[in-house]
């Protein structure tokens, strides 16, 4: 951005307020936004970061190169009336004279297998990674991108919610569920819990059975408590602010997510985005 635009965002965001709410979802102050929430909407960054964060948790895999050619199998030649492919050599057991050692036989190596040496993982320069992180953040506070990623927003919340940091201390899911629904988000965890299904193809049975979408994002300073408490909640995601990535901000590259912050957090961002933006 250019000195004049970044200028403008942070006249802009110096005069921006919003509203605190309590556990019982009443107005009980407002807070000055911090800059990093007049960051423009970068969906190019946005994507290439979340890419290159998705990318980063990936184990290279590959294949042995001797596999599948441990074998004494050797061609018999032509005039046998049979294939020329390799076959094991010996009688009197099974494996005498079965193919071997080419792809098309049983126990053959695997043609072009996975290489340990393939490049996987998706770079992206630190300042791009901030400012995209940035984006996503600012992306939270904005009702269209919100919406159209999906979530379902009632028209009397008003974003960004901010929440007092009693919100962190809560211990238990019932005073959590009961909480997202004095705000007013809990239609949004209603949609994910009914568009939990099962999974198509053999991920079913490798421990990953159900699917299901992203509902509201909570942002704490301090998360010891109710990460527990909100972590059986469907689509429910509790990050810290002090870690709060890409993937969490914008699940899949694209930005948007219905978050919560509480007021600690806010007061954070600040600091964590100073020489992003002002």
């Amino acid at each position: 951005m250019s000195s004049r635009s970044v200028e403008a965002a942070v006249e802009s965001s110096t005069a921006r307020l919003a509203k605190i709410l309590s556990l019982d979802g009443e107005v009980v102050g407002e807070i000055a936004l911090p800059p990093v929430f007049s960051v423009p909407h970068r969906p190019d960054l946005v994507r290439r970061a979340y890419l290159a964060a998705f990318t980063a948790s990936r184990q290279p895999q590959g294949r042995d190169p001797m596999a599948g050619k441990r074998t004494t199998a050797e061609s018999w030649g032509v005039g046998y009336g049979i294939a020329r492919i390799p076959r094991v050599k010996g009688r009197g057991y099974p494996r005498a004279s079965q193919g071997a050692f080419a792809p098309m036989t049983v126990g053959g190596y695997r043609v072009k297998a996975p290489r340990v040496e393939k490049v996987i993982v998706e770079r992206i320069n630190k300042k791009e990674k901030r400012l995209a992180t940035a984006s996503a953040i600012a992306a939270t506070a904005d009702r269209r991108l919100v919406v159209n990623r999906g979530h379902v927003v009632p028209d009397g919340v008003e974003l960004p919610i901010v929440v007092t940091g009693e919100l962190e201390e809560l211990r238990r899911t019932s005073e959590v569920v009961e909480f997202l629904k004095r705000i007013g988000v809990w239609e949004d965890v209603e949609r994910v819990k009914r568009n939990i299904h099962i999974r198509a193809g053999k991920g079913k049975m490798r421990g990953r059975r159900y699917k299901k979408g992203r509902g509201p994002l909570i942002v704490v300073y301090n998360s010891a408590n109710i990460m527990k408490a909100a972590r059986n909640i469907p689509g429910v995601d509790v990050a810290n602010v002090r870690r709060v990535s890409i993937l969490e901000l914008a699940p899949g590259g694209v930005a948007g997510r219905l978050t919560i912050w509480t007021e600690p957090a806010i007061k954070f961002l600040e600091e964590r985005f100073r020489g992003v933006v002002g």
